[in-house]
Order: C-alpha cells, then sequence, then structure tokens
C-alpha cells in the first residue's frame, strides 16, 4: 500500500502508512512520530501514532499564515490540502533513516488466584495447564505498538495463538490496576482502575501510569516488554515498598 493522506474533520489529517497489523509498517509510524516529534511543524497542534497511521492536528490560522503564501500551484487553497503537500514533501525526508534504539521493559507479573481469576479458565479453553499458559506469556517479546483506551495502555503484539482467548461475554465493571488481561490474539495491563472484559490472568505491582512524572507513562511505542512470574509474597512486598 502506498502511503495515504486524508482529513479527518477540519483540523488534522491522517497519514495511513499501511493496512495490515505489522511490525515493518509500525516501524513506519515510529519513524514518522519520532520525526514529528524532533521535528515539529510550528502550525502542528499534537500528533497522534497508533497501530498504521499518525493524525496530525493542526491549528488552521496558523497553518495558513506558515504555508497559504509559499505554495506556487494556485489550486491548492484548503487547508488540508496545503498540510498534506508539506507533509508529503516531509515524508520523503525520513527514506533510509533508522529509529532510536528499542526499550526492554521487564513486567513482574503475580499470575492465578485472586490477582489472575480467569487464568484457569484460560487454561482450560485451550487443553493446558495453569503453569503452561504462565510458560507460554512469559516466553514471548512482546511490541508496544501505540497507547490508547486508557492512559498508559499498550497494545502489545507478539502473544503465542496457543493461548488466544475470546473476550468474556459479561465484561466487569472494576478492573484494579496492573491487572493482566488476555483479550483474543493480544495481551495487555490495564494501566488504571477500569471496566473491562479481557480475560484476567495476573497482576503487575509495578504502576503503568504516573502523572506525576515525565514521561507519565512507563511503556512507549517501540517498547519491548517481557514479562517475568512472581509469587504472591513477593508481590505484596513490592507493593509495600512502592505505597
Amino acid at each position: 500500500m502506498e502511503t495515504e493522506i486524508v482529513p479527518l474533520g477540519d483540523t488534522a489529517l491522517v497519514v495511513k502508512l499501511g493496512e495490515a497489523i505489522h511490525p515493518a509498517v509500525n516501524q513506519k509510524v515510529r519513524q514518522l512520530a519520532d520525526y514529528l516529534e524532533k521535528n515539529p511543524f510550528r502550525w502542528m497542534v499534537e500528533y497522534v501514532p497508533a497501530f498504521t497511521s499518525v493524525t496530525l492536528y493542526y491549528d488552521i490560522m496558523r497553518l495558513l499564515s506558515e504555508l497559504g503564501g509559499t505554495r506556487e500551484q494556485e489550486e491548492v487553497v484548503y487547508p488540508f490540502e496545503l498540510a498534506a503537500a508539506f507533509v508529503r514533501d516531509e515524508l520523503r525526508k525520513l527514506e533510509g533513516t533508522g529509529l532510536p534504539p528499542s526499550r526492554v521493559i521487564q513486567i513482574p507479573v503475580c499470575y492465578g488466584g485472586e490477582l489472575g481469576p480467569d487464568l484457569t479458565e484460560v487454561a482450560e479453553h485451550h487443553g493446558l495447564t495453569p503453569e503452561e499458559v504462565i510458560e507460554i506469556h512469559t516466553s514471548a517479546d512482546y511490541l508496544v505498538y501505540m497507547l490508547g483506551f486508557a492512559p498508559g495502555f499498550a497494545y502489545l503484539g507478539g502473544m503465542s495463538e496457543r493461548i488466544a482467548t475470546p473476550r468474556r461475554q459479561t465484561p466487569r465493571l472494576s478492573i484494579p490496576a496492573g491487572t493482566v488481561g488476555i483479550a483474543g490474539d493480544q495481551t495487555g495491563v490495564y494501566p488504571l482502575e477500569t471496566p473491562g472484559g479481557w480475560q484476567l490472568i495476573g497482576r503487575t505491582p509495578i504502576e503503568l501510569f504516573r502523572p506525576g512524572q515525565m514521561p507519565p507513562t512507563l511503556l512507549g511505542a517501540g517498547d519491548t516488554v517481557r514479562f517475568y512470574p512472581i509469587s504472591r509474597g513477593q508481590f505484596d512486598a513490592w507493593e509495600e515498598v512502592t505505597r
């Protein structure tokens, strides 16, 4: 798929860099996001990277002031067309550029019991033991594709199909922060106490969303996540220290 730029309302555009959720496509997303972070346009308000695209919000008046009198093509008269033409030119600069080294974040998880009430159900769904589910879940490296849903919630790719499990038919009204879940072929960690319908297999004592720090999120797009198991005693001791 060739890069496509489409409008989103009257103050934003979406740069579509692919259709499939795939590491190679997401690398292009992260390259563009990294470029925008280091070379922000003066008329840009913010940018939002996703699985396969980057949304760029802009200030119309500043955009017209910056670009309206610099283009020779008289037919380019709408703010979106000005912004899209500029972005297309900038995209050419990304060819052959690299990315900062990926961080590897290790996350401790206490699996099963009251902290992971659905672990046994997930195991039975696949004809596995809970210990086998834990082994499979902790043996993979997970790519953070994007943040969304809630502050600090990372959409992770790379989970084995052997433990891919449908969402619960009835969502829970409240899921504690730090809970690790599975939904379909994805796994993730709830950064805040929220409702949710994922299968809950464990919990981490680590805070993923820290509003008093900068950056406020532990994880970011492009990071690699590795889970490792801890006991309930280790979980309680960890929580006691971080309170």
